[in-house]
């Protein structure tokens, strides 16, 4: 039984499973849940969490509210929540989010960004160093 609010989103869900034999190429934007046991290439949009399951396999940018990743994933991940690498995933790409959980046993090569600000996914440049001013008897040397 799926109950939905007012607005007609699903609440919490799971209402979208890409299967072990699936394989899917373009942008899939979803609604909910979604749940990956099979392989996506391409983009993903969801307003729920996406897990990627232990056989799963990503090829893609994912844009959620939480991501879950036990099979491997190759691709950026932004999420307004939380991300969770489980202990046998393997995950290279870079990471933006909220909150961050790495299982002991989780392979992970990117970077990671936990700062909440509008700019792209990534690194802050540094802060500009403010030079001291020359003391006075320095000066006449």
């Amino acid at each position: 039984m799926i109950k939905k609010n007012n607005n007609n989103e699903v609440d919490g869900l799971m209402n979208t499973i890409i299967g072990k034999d699936t394989v899917f190429n373009g942008t899939l934007d979803v609604k909910g849940a979604l749940r990956v046991d099979g392989t996506v290439k391409g983009k993903i949009i969801c307003s729920d969490c996406v897990t990627v399951g232990s056989t799963g396999i990503v090829e893609a940018e994912i844009e959620a509210n939480t991501a879950i990743i036990a099979g491997r994933m190759l691709g950026n991940i932004m999420t307004s929540e939380k991300i969770e690498l489980q202990a046998k995933c393997e995950m290279e790409g870079d990471l933006k989010t909220k909150s961050l959980i790495i299982e002991q046993g989780a392979v992970f090569c990117g970077a990671c960004n936990m700062k909440e600000s509008k700019s792209s996914l990534g690194f802050l440049p540094p802060e500009p160093e403010k030079k001291k001013p020359i003391p006075e008897e320095e000066e006449s040397l």
